[in-house]
């Protein structure tokens, strides 16, 4: 009998990316068989292509920001044949505390897919009908950047971020830009930081009504809510010095390193203290929402797209250039 089978886009090892030959996924009782149309390339893939993503076993497929088209129906009837979806790609026990409040974003059994699994960097995947979300009023391309944009909807919905209040985002990459944009959403007046002049220059397109600056050593305590998105402990252990009496610090950003704060500055700002992690369907659900409105300006983010196969070249290049790229996709 021959094995039908599809393309993957292999990272074999750090720095190895091929397109392999793999047998189609079978789907099982709860899943849904699901045909790749879009893929977003994350900060997390080219840290796995350079090495640097700890915890994971090579050879990996990446991918995690997915958007594709249902090849059969769901069980509960929620998922049609032919649907468009954007999958959620927290694969979550159902089981452990945070799951049972609620929180299944912070898992304490999670598994991601693309990182601790195979992901999306293929033709074709199986993923829990629980994980997919209708999403036929978007585009394949802007379905696949809905996931990427949920974690800072998600981060600007834990701050409780007020109408008219001042939001500073420190860190103009993808994460960064995406918390921005719903903090401006939701009534601040943002502006955005970093140590790279293209980034904001990028950022600026995208927010133009925006302030952007480049970061400054000078301690201004001048913003109602601080979202740290770049990924750096001694700029998430700087970022107090922004904030405002009152003021909520939300870390998007996780790394390896203590967050270390002087006492007092923390007490008598009477400081709220917020880690965001991943997304929650209502931000997925918020981000579509806002994308169907026209909110969202999915033309200026995706910035950059390759196929399957050129991604074996594209992928390294934009790893070693990340300051030119807001979000690149594979497209199928």
């Amino acid at each position: 009998m021959t094995t039908v089978t599809m393309k993957a886009l292999l990272c074999e090892a750090p720095g190895k990316l091929t397109v392999v030959e793999r047998a189609l996924p079978v789907a099982t009782a709860g899943n849904v068989r699901i045909k790749i149309r879009a893929i977003g390339i994350c900060g997390t893939d080219y840290h796995i292509y350079d090495g640097n993503q700890p915890f994971l076993a090579y050879p990996r497929v990446m991918g995690h920001e997915l958007s594709g088209q249902a090849l059969e129906d769901s069980a509960d009837g929620r998922i049609k044949s032919g649907d468009l979806v954007v999958v959620n790609p927290y694969l979550s026990c159902g089981e452990c505390r945070a799951c049972q409040i609620g929180k299944p974003n912070c898992c304490s059994n999670i598994a991601v897919l693309g990182v601790h699994t195979d992901g999306g960097m293929c033709e074709e995947i199986v993923v829990p009908a629980g994980n997919l979300y209708p999403a036929n009023d978007l585009t394949p391309m802007a379905a696949a950047m809905v996931e990427f944009l949920a974690i800072g909807a998600h981060g600007v919905r834990r701050s409780r971020l007020q109408e008219g209040s001042t939001a500073l985002i420190v860190g103009a990459g993808p994460i960064g830009v995406g918390a921005a944009l719903f903090a401006q959403i939701a009534g601040a007046t943002v502006t955005l930081r970093d140590t790279s002049a293209d980034r904001l220059k990028l950022a600026q397109q995208i927010l133009p009504d925006a302030r952007v600056e480049l970061v400054s050593e000078a301690a201004d305590g001048v913003f109602d809510t601080l979202f740290d998105a770049t990924g750096n402990i001694h700029a998430m252990n700087a970022g107090l010095n922004y904030l405002a009496h009152g003021g909520s610090y939300v870390l998007l950003s996780v790394v390896k390193g203590d967050l270390q704060f002087a006492d007092p500055e923390f007490h008598k700002r009477e400081t709220t203290l917020i880690a965001s992690r991943n997304a929650l369907k209502v931000d997925f659900e918020h981000v579509m929402d806002c994308m169907a409105k026209g909110l969202v300006p999915i033309d200026q983010i995706g910035t950059h797209r390759t196929t399957l196969e050129g991604a074996v070249t594209d992928l390294p290049k934009w790893a070693a250039d990340r300051g030119t790229v807001v979000k690149a996709l594979i497209e199928l």
